[in-house]
């Protein structure tokens, strides 16, 4: 490592992000300069280097195609990123930080020597793309350019200016590709982000984690019995209840981002609302892993039928344990269902998940009230 990477390595680890950075071999020896350099564990959070084609796709979380793109680049970053939201404390930012390349190795390679490193943050994502000339450098050579590439990725992406040479000829250049979002809401609605939370005072921040029990729901509009169910249920489970609203959902059309803004907008002065892309229980847990679910009697029976899951009691099942790996459980308050009330007790909770699901006690909560009603009521008034 040279005196200008090595004092922009120190610059990077003075800043506050965190990163998880995973590399396929090419750019490993800046994991070495990040780790060797005094202050790694302000910046590191983790490193991978998945190599083989199976650690890769398991890395990346889905069958790929050529190894060395931008395209998985950017799904590697995306995985570093998720796991940094994972493994960070608190709210400091984080980005994913990925490399994957072609460089010369002890056969004749056919096509061109080159690597993409992708940066991944909430905000947007930069991919840097670079091929070599062949025959230039050894392996070792390449590498080094590579790992170069990477700091300088890195160190952009955390708010730095990067000088650091790149040992380039002057034949190659580095080309960048750049999506930017304006604000969380955007980044949410294309699925950059998992989610972006809403504060009552209006602040959006992106991938927040979620501490208690969350009360998911089309609020349409958001009314007293939902306040009052949040209200209930944070008295059980002693931790605040935070309200969640889904753009997709399994039974209605997906919400635009006018709809977004109009729902969000009741929250406003009154409580922190969260925006995702959920629209299924175990996809909600994987985004908000311990959390209490706060649910209804009728969304608990949808809960509980194979067809929320295609059809196929396996997959339920699956969908369960992954939810009870997670840490997740559900409280499920009762509600009238053609002029009974009914509550968990009606329910038939099987593939012995009992210990899943609580009960919330009518005498805590009972809102014989709809949001059909009262959008029905608004129209007629």
């Amino acid at each position: 490592m040279d005196s200008k990477t090595h004092a922009l390595v120190e610059n990077i680890h003075r800043t506050p992000s965190m990163a998880v950075l995973a590399v396929t071999g090419a750019g490993g020896p800046a994991l070495s300069w990040l780790l060797g350099v005094a202050g790694a564990s302000r910046t590191v959070l983790d490193a991978q280097v998945p190599y083989s084609s199976i650690a890769l796709d398991e890395f990346a979380g889905s069958e790929l195609g050529q190894a060395a793109s931008p395209d998985t680049a950017s799904k590697m970053a995306r995985s570093a990123y998720e796991r940094a939201i994972h493994l960070r404390q608190g709210s400091v930012p984080v980005v994913g930080v990925a490399c994957t390349a072609s460089i010369a190795t002890d056969r004749q390679k056919l096509g061109a020597h080159r690597c993409h490193v992708t940066t991944w943050k909430s905000d947007g994502l930069d991919t840097y793309s670079v091929e070599l000339v062949k025959g230039l450098r050894d392996r070792s050579g390449e590498d080094q350019v590579a790992s170069r590439l990477v700091v300088k990725a890195l160190a952009e992406a955390v708010g730095l200016e990067s000088h650091i040479d790149l040992g380039l000829d002057r034949s190659e250049r580095v080309a960048v590709q750049t999506v930017r979002y304006s604000n969380p809401v955007q980044a949410v609605l294309d699925g950059h982000v998992g989610s972006v939370t809403v504060a009552s005072d209006g602040t959006l921040t992106a991938d927040n984690q979620v501490e208690g029990g969350l009360l998911s729901g089309s609020f349409n509009p958001l009314h007293s019995g939902h306040r009052r169910l949040a209200d209930a249920a944070s008295d059980i489970i002693g931790m605040p209840v935070t309200f969640e609203l889904s753009i997709t959902n399994v039974d209605k059309p997906s919400l635009v981002e006018r709809e977004v803004r109009s729902r969000v907008q009741q929250f406003l002065g009154n409580a922190p609302v969260i925006v995702s892309r959920a629209e299924t229980f175990n996809k909600k847990a994987r985004l908000f892993p311990g959390c209490t679910f706060v649910i209804g009697y009728d969304t608990a029976v949808r809960l509980l039928h194979p067809r929320y899951y295609g059809g196929e009691e396996s997959q339920a099942l699956t969908a369960f344990v992954e939810m009870r790996d997670l840490g997740c459980r559900f409280l499920v308050a009762g509600r009238e269902d053609e002029r009974v009330f009914r509550t968990l007790d009606d329910l038939d909770v099987h593939w012995g998940l009992d210990d899943m699901f609580s009960p919330i006690p009518a005498s805590m909560f009972r809102a014989d009230i709809s949001s059909t009603d009262l959008r029905l009521a608004g129209r007629e008034a």
